[in-house]
């Protein structure tokens, strides 16, 4: 596109000099979270509520949503939270309508990415989900037809010229603008500025005629959606301990958000700065008996790269601990996206320009896909190490991370199996899987790792190796029988026999083979009593890298999801204010809990009832010292 961009400060007006240019059927590409121009979005929403004829259609991905309470306790928890972090974001009109299930005939939303579980109980949205390589989008969003897309950006003026940032998502629509340059899609690019969004150099940073119409006004600016960091447990440190022990020196690292995330760059850091500390803790918690790659356990020399569909707020620290510096061109971190808690925004707008010029945003054509200009690609995927999180896997090796065997989807494929293909396709590479042994607490409790499942977003055939907190498991070029003993290698140990009795009764493990007594102790309580000396001394704090939780919320947060586990039953429930004796005595911290949810004083028989199962909460909660 060639020309100036229009510059309006009211939504409306964009939106109707958007129907007039593009007419009354809209395809709108709308960026993978944080980039989304919300008011134009909802300006454009409005007018097809009110105008049957106009046709939009919404193509997007991880939709945010401000954190909705289901209960009063947890109304009472959330509301200060969401007002503190959240007051001001525009909430996204097609989400809540989707949500009421409102959505007029001439409206489609399709997402290829869900927010993990938001959308499970939606059929409208499980119904207009598109499963999609992130990768495959700008193909799809041009077989559409697409001629909008509508885009957060940031602004900068210097020397008279006004220049805009694609900021947090390259991701796409830098592909989309190579595509419209070559003549194979014509859409109109808008921006709506955004006074937080940090200005991010590279191929992002365009000039203002790239865009037809631009929303800046101070009444349209808003908050950044920052969700909160999430404390690390025990069983999160563990896996990413193990995985911090492939990660080869002089390589290169991709990670996703999360607390598995941060516990692989909390234990990175840990091998970097205590390496004596590092060591002696994969010690205790690695089985001395099993076959697993090359460990790497020296502090970091030529350091790492970063290849990262996402540019999660753990990658700064790595560079603060010198861990990652390995500079490719000049550049030592290469993402397509970002988001993450408000402090990582302002790290970002704050970074002076020669250590941001080190950070380059670009689309994912490049990091999640290997080919197409393979020898510069080559060089910033030495000995690569793709680290991604599951939901569950099989003990023959196929991986389920995006939904459920009744068909419902809980997040996408987004760019895993991308990463997971690049594995394979370049030397020295390798895939790794992080994945929680266990789901549920107690008589509930159940193994991620099943015999069979009813749906895989990996294969079978490309696995490679898979992490649990109990351990290492190299599936590569190995033969079923050998993958099944590595997997129950990593399994709970509560659940081993079960599997075991499988694999037998499938002819695939010799009917004498026993798991040896080593790999029997795989459970919670032997993670536990590992982790907490460490936990003790500071070395793997439970948020190690902030949050905006204070510390009451930080202390009523487990109280607050075990009680939440222990209203699935009756009797469960009874069982849990009981061992919990609401009626013992509560340390001080314990009373401003109260106090922060309004209970210290209850006036109602309810506020009495919520205050008694809350005290039971709270003392399971000291109990077990978290």
């Amino acid at each position: 596109m060639t020309g100036e961009s229009s510059t309006f400060d009211d939504p409306t007006a964009i939106a109707d000099a958007i129907l007039r240019e593009a007419g009354p059927n809209i395809v709108m590409g709308l960026p993978l979270g944080l980039g989304k121009a919300n008011h134009i979005a909802n300006a454009l929403y409005l007018r097809a509520v009110a105008d049957p004829s106009i046709q939009l259609e919404i193509f997007t991905a991880l939709t945010l949503e401000v954190p909705k309470a289901g209960s009063e306790i947890e109304h009472r928890f959330l509301d200060p939270i969401n007002q503190r972090l959240f007051s001001g974001y525009p909430e996204l009109l097609y989400a809540k309508a989707l949500r009421q299930g409102t959505i007029p005939a001439n409206i489609k939303v399709r997402e290829f990415f869900f927010l993990a579980g938001a959308w499970l109980n939606v059929p409208q949205a499980q119904q207009n989900y598109v499963s999609a390589n992130y990768t495959h989008v700008p193909g799809f969003l041009i077989e559409r037809g697409v001629n909008v897309i509508a885009q957060l950006v940031a602004k900068r003026v210097e020397n008279g010229e006004t220049r805009y940032s694609l900021s947090c998502n390259t991701d796409l629509t830098i592909d989309m603008l190579r595509a419209r340059a070559a003549g194979e899609v014509n859409f109109k690019l808008v921006g709506e500025v955004n006074s937080e969004l940090p200005f991010m150099p590279g191929e992002g940073d365009v000039p203002a005629e790239t865009f037809s119409h631009i929303l800046d006004s101070r009444a349209t600016d808003f908050p950044l959606f920052a969700p909160p960091k999430e404390a690390v447990s025990f069983t999160e440190y563990a896996i990413g301990l193990h995985v911090a022990s492939l990660i080869s020196d002089g390589g290169t690292l991709q990670l996703g958000i999360g607390q598995e995330g941060d516990a692989v760059a909390r234990s990175l850091i840990l091998r970097q700065n205590n390496n004596a500390a590092f060591c002696a803790v994969l010690d205790k918690l690695s089985h001395v008996d099993i076959d697993r790659p090359q460990q790497e356990r020296a502090p970091f020399a030529e350091g790492l790269h970063g290849l990262s569909e996402m540019l999660v707020d753990a990658f700064l620290p790595l560079i603060d601990a010198g861990i990652l510096k390995r500079a490719v061109d000049g550049v030592i971190l290469h993402a397509g996206f970002f988001l993450g808690p408000k402090a990582f925004y302002r790290a970002l707008r704050e970074m002076p320009e020669n250590d941001l010029q080190r950070l380059r945003m670009g689309p994912v054509s490049f990091t999640n896909e290997f080919y197409g200009n393979e020898e510069d690609k080559l060089r910033s995927r030495v000995k690569a190490r793709f680290v991604n999180r599951a939901m569950m896997a099989t003990l023959l090796g196929s991986v389920v991370s995006d939904g459920l065997d009744d068909g419902r989807l809980v997040s996408g494929v987004g760019g895993q199996f991308n990463f997971v293909n690049q594995a394979f396709a370049v030397k020295g590479a390798r895939s790794i899987i992080t994945l929680k042994s266990t789901r549920g607490d107690g008589s509930k409790a159940q193994s991620n790792i099943r015999w069979a499942y009813g749906h895989e977003t990996i294969p079978r055939h490309l696995r490679d190796i898979v992490v649990t907190e109990y351990g290492i498991a190299d599936l590569r070029g190995k033969s079923d029988r050998d993958v099944i003993v590595a997997m129950l290698a990593i399994t709970d140990s509560r659940f081993q026999p079960k599997l075991l009795h499988h694999a037998k009764a499938a002819g695939k493990v010799e009917k004498d083979f026993e798991i040896p007594a080593a790999q029997c102790g795989n459970t919670p309580e032997r993670i536990s009593a590992v982790l907490t000396p460490l936990r003790a001394e500071g070395l793997l704090p439970p948020y190690p890298f902030g949050t905006d939780f204070t510390e009451i919320e930080q202390h009523l947060i487990p109280a607050l999801e075990s009680l939440k586990s222990a209203t699935a039953t009756l009797p469960h429930l009874i069982a849990f204010v009981l061992q919990g004796k609401p009626w013992a005595t509560l340390d001080d911290k314990s009373d401003a809990c109260l106090k922060r949810l309004g209970l210290s004083a209850p006036k109602t028989l309810k506020e009495m009832a919520y205050r008694l199962l809350v005290r039971a909460a709270l003392n399971h909660h000291m109990k077990r010292g978290d």
